[in-house]
């Protein structure tokens, strides 16, 4: 029996294709190359976009993989050791070298503890042909152009560093399997790192003596990093709009793609097109070592984008401690005991230029999967309330094999059916809901994102048990009762019980929940692990609902150039909820101090300043700063008058309430922006600006203007500071912001370093897909490279978004260089 996808997984000696039955009138791709010799052809057009040429999946990797590491050889190489657990090798037991924050110990021991590496190790001959075939194409594309360029002369971000070496395709794979779990397990690596029997310590120990290392003296040093993850840990955000044949003037599909990613970092797209004549078309872009496939894209029929799901993807069980068992090791399920398994792991640590020693740790495993811990959340042992427990952590997305299959089939698909079909098959979206369109106008979204398949049973005690359902609320992630199999999921929720929506107008979302997919149309009665219903909308849903009405045409219906007005539309939701009441509330007030923390503030400077901006956030505008202080203080304590109505979820909350509160966060938010080092009236392009980092992480000091506007005030085409992790070790710097904003006084206003980054726009047409984009951040990391900036310039100047060249002779009279490449592989 032929069995893909959806656990368990594996055991797919089968073509992608064949399995899938996209067996249409056409020339399915050949996964290998049949002759050993591996050839590619590379142009790039303008602003260093390259078209790929092969013809077959292996070949199309390997061109891939030499064209990316082109661009960013250097954070591939940095997530290859990360994921392979050896960053102490090469950078010492600390992120922050001296610190003793052990963030390096952790990452280390964490991911050999979710064994990426050995999964990949064991799982990889049991991969489709297609997988296969791109990973090794990959990972030779990779070697080859480090081999040419040398590591000496790559990127000098990490040109001549040990740490930069070939790759194999167990490399990739161990890489990609760890991009499934960055909304799950990789979350509770800290937690999986100081779990530890009660009374026995966490601490790693020298593997030749026993002892302790001389920086792990200080005990509560990774505690005090242990911060329990949540929804918002990772802080992505993203527009999708798939618009069917009754919302496009010309009645075929369109789409809109706006992730909202750093621009830094594992997370950086890079745009890509490729193809093997007769059989492969596609153009869009994929996250750093996708291997051979386009996350975000179209071909001649499809067109597809993600945004980032409410859905959960993992569940902690709550374990029952044996009480006759005083070590902890023992708990029960179904009356039944079961032992915790101790696993002992060793890694290289970096101790000086040329010393290197080896650290050993024990690791704890329950059949759930890793055991976790933290401080009065999550005890091993005895709880507050005198129970004997302790936790484990199962993830929906743990050796999900199902990644590059389930891009590849997007990518090979030719209608709605064969799209449907590789949500049927495969669960390699992970983290994402999906908004897809076709050439005949149908438009379909899907959160066929990795979900735990529950038991009513658990369903029930989710919604109606005080205790779990309280903990889930608290804890913004769910916690079952580990003590009964009933409660334990065997595997991802299957496309059956997913929410889904097929509508000819259109299907859209920005990162609230599936319920108002399309508002005529409301889904409910999935798993609660998906998201709320009935929930109020966050001010970006709400502007793109309102965008979908008065950015169409006269007729309600869509052309390529009102798509691409409504993407890059800098409006404000709520200035345009509130802005004339505010001004009238500040107006009345006069000259007449507000009182904030016992001191008078005079706010007519303010409100002068309000009256002056035009209610986007252009770098033209002025006041559209002291505004967003001000939303940053609304958001904290609401003023409506009509509160939200899940009848009218749309609409509501509305109507500024313009009390004494309003005008104390008014005066809040100019002591902000003076406290910046701002003037009231300064225009958005003075205080918000792009700014790259010299190769040790300091500031470059060329800063480009930048429109856009932020979630705070309800923007749509959003951008944001980003001090948060890159995900990375290359340096990068970060300007602190003031309490309670993201304004910084350091840097005289916001450095934007996330928000739009692959921006893109498909219009199907008679003769085939018409498409725009643009890479915020530009296509390559390197800074010798002529693609470093070159986009970041061109939007700086004017928000807009330029041609995708998809068709061949628009490529051919475009081409600005071109290069074969060859590998004999025999």
């Amino acid at each position: 029996m032929l069995h893909l996808g959806k656990w368990p997984r594996g055991y797919r000696g089968v073509v992608l294709m064949l399995a899938l039955g996209l067996t249409g009138c056409f020339e399915q791709p050949v996964a290998f190359d049949d002759d050993g010799v591996l050839e590619a052809r590379i142009r790039r057009t303008e602003f260093g976009a390259p078209h790929i040429e092969a013809d077959n999946l292996q070949s199309l990797a390997f061109g891939s993989g030499y064209a990316f590491a082109q661009d960013n050889i250097c954070i591939l190489a940095d997530q290859i050791i990360k994921y392979n657990s050896q960053r102490s090798r090469f950078f010492g037991p600390d992120q922050v070298s001296g610190s003793g924050d052990s963030q390096n110990l952790i990452n280390d021991f964490g991911y050999l503890a979710l064994e990426l590496r050995k999964q990949a190790e064991e799982g990889l001959d049991a991969m489709s042909d297609a997988s296969r075939a791109l990973l090794s194409g990959y990972a030779s594309g990779y070697n080859k152009y480090l081999a040419e360029v040398g590591v000496d002369h790559i990127d000098p971000a990490c040109a001549g560093q040990p740490w930069v070496r070939p790759i194999s395709d167990v490399d990739l794979l161990t890489y990609s399997l760890g991009l499934a779990l960055m909304s799950s397990s990789s979350g509770f690596l800290t937690q999986i790192y100081v779990a530890a029997p009660p009374g026995e310590s966490y601490l790693p120990q020298m593997a030749d003596s026993g002892l302790s290392p001389p920086w792990a003296s200080n005990n509560s040093a990774p505690v005090e990093l242990a911060a329990l993850p949540n929804k918002s840990r990772l802080g992505l955000g993203s527009n999708g709009w798939a618009l069917g044949k009754r919302k496009t003037a010309n009645g075929k599909g369109m789409l809109l793609a706006n992730p909202h990613f750093p621009f830094t970092g594992n997370l950086r797209f890079w745009q890509q097109h490729l193809t093997i004549p007769g059989a492969m078309n596609v153009m869009g872009a994929s996250v750093a070592g996708m291997p051979g496939v386009v996350n975000i894209g179209f071909n001649e029929h499809v067109a597809w984008t993600h945004t980032y799901s409410t859905a959960e993807h993992f569940i902690v069980y709550e374990l029952k401690l044996d009480q006759e068992d005083p070590t902890g090791m023992t708990y029960l399920v179904d009356g039944e005991r079961r032992r915790i398994r101790k696993r002992s792991y060793v890694i290289d640590v970096k101790v000086a230029p040329d010393a290197v020693f080896a650290l050993s740790k024990d690791l704890y495993v329950s059949d759930y999967g890793p055991m976790v811990a933290h401080p009065d959340v999550l005890p091993w042992g005895e709880a507050s309330e005198g129970s004997f427990v302790a936790y484990s952590i199962k993830d929906a997305n743990r050796a999900n094999f199902d990644l590059i299959d389930t891009w590849l089939g997007l990518n090979l698909a030719r209608d709605m059916s064969d799209v449907r079909k590789v949500f049927k098959q495969f669960d390699g979206v992970i983290f994402n809901n999906t908004m897809v369109v076709d050439e005949a106008g149908d438009a379909f979204y899907i959160d066929d994102s990795t979900v735990p398949e529950l038991s009513p049973e658990a369903e029930t005690a989710l919604t109606t048990d005080t205790k779990w359902r309280k903990l889930r609320e608290q804890l913004e992630f769910t916690i079952l009762p580990g003590d009964a199999s009933v409660y334990d999921f065997k595997g991802p929720s299957p496309f059956s019980k997913a929410p889904k929506l097929m509508r000819f107008d259109f299907v859209q979302n920005s990162n609230d929940s599936y319920w108002l997919t399309n508002p005529a149309s409301p889904i409910r009665g999935v798993s609660t692990l998906y998201g709320a219903v009935d929930n109020e909308q966050s001010w970006r849903s709400r502007m793109g609902q309102r965008l979908l009405t008065d950015t169409a045409g006269w007729d309600g219906r869509f052309t390529l150039p009102e798509l691409k007005e409504a993407l890059l539309n800098n409006r404000s939701y709520l200035g345009e909820e509130i802005l004339e009441d505010l001004l009238a509330a500040c107006r009345a007030r006069g000259d007449e101090p507000v009182i904030v923390n016992g001191e008078p503030v005079d706010i007519s400077e303010g409100c002068y300043a309000l009256s002056l901006w035009d209610g986007v956030m252009n770098a033209e505008s002025r006041g559209g700063v002291l505004f967003r202080e001000f939303a940053w203080q609304f958001d904290q304590d609401p003023q409506w008058r009509k509160p939200f109505s899940p009848q009218d979820p749309l609409n509501t909350p509305n109507r500024l309430d313009p009390n004494d509160k309003v005008l104390e966060q008014l005066a809040t938010a100019i002591g902000y922006v003076q406290a910046a080092g701002l003037s009231l009236e300064t225009t958005l392009g003075e205080a918000q600006f792009v700014e790259m980092s010299t190769l040790d992480g300091s500031p470059s000091g060329v800063r480009f203007p930048w429109s856009g506007a932020a979630h705070i005030e309800g923007g749509f085409n959003v951008f944001n500071p980003w001090i948060k992790s890159d995900g990375t070790l290359l340096p990068r710097h970060i300007y602190p912001y003031l309490p309670g904003s993201k304004i910084s006084a350091e840097a005289i206003g916001y450095h934007l370093s996330h928000g739009s980054s692959w921006m893109m726009a498909v219009s199907f047409t008679v003769n085939g897909p018409v498409a725009e984009g643009l890479l915020t951040y530009s296509q390559s990391a390197n800074p010798e490279s002529p693609y470093y900036l070159d986009q970041t310039e061109f939007y700086s100047q004017q928000p807009r978004l330029r041609p995708l060249r998809f068709r061949e002779q628009d490529i051919a009279a475009n081409t600005q260089s071109e290069l074969r490449i060859k590998l004999d592989i025999n």
